[in-house]
């Protein structure tokens, strides 16, 4: 009987806790809001001096680093509860490596491909920015900051 009940407020927690999949949706959302709009500032900001490549690449990359190091602070607590460590970094920092080269790759292949009137720098930002964070977001749950489970006795 003792087991019924654990096992049911395990569940329970699950599905409604803070760690549940759509608490943590939720705030990965406030959170990235905010650092795409951080990543978009910076990077308009760096644009106004130069809009010829590579330094266009080069501003995608410094604003990508600069939303990202604000998302890896703010994820690890706020997101995904975690607390850290050298795991977790290193883990972090592989994934935003990868994704880095997505963001500033998809950015700078629109770039060239869409034509120059309109939207073509925010549209490019937009579509590089929205491939990153899916695969972020993923990432980071499945294995970034993934809950790990305690063997249970018996």
């Amino acid at each position: 009987m003792a087991e019924s009940v654990t096992d049911e407020s395990r569940i329970s927690e699950r599905d409604t806790g803070s760690r549940s999949i759509f608490a943590q949706l939720i705030r990965f959302g406030i959170v990235g809001v905010f650092c795409a709009v951080l990543d978009f500032g910076s990077y308009k900001a760096l644009l106004a001096f130069t809009d010829v490549s590579p330094y266009v690449d080069v501003a995608r990359g410094i604003s990508f680093i600069i939303g990202t190091t604000t998302a890896y602070v703010l994820n690890k607590r706020f997101t995904f509860g975690a607390s850290g460590g050298i795991w977790q970094a290193s883990g972090f920092t592989t994934l935003y490596g990868t994704t880095f080269a997505v963001a500033v790759g998809v950015n700078s292949i629109l770039l060239h491909a869409l034509p120059t009137p309109g939207w073509r720098v925010e549209f490019a930002w937009l579509i590089s920015q929205a491939m990153a964070t899916t695969i972020n977001f993923i990432m980071l749950r499945l294995v970034v900051f993934r809950e790990r489970t305690r063997p249970t006795s018996r």
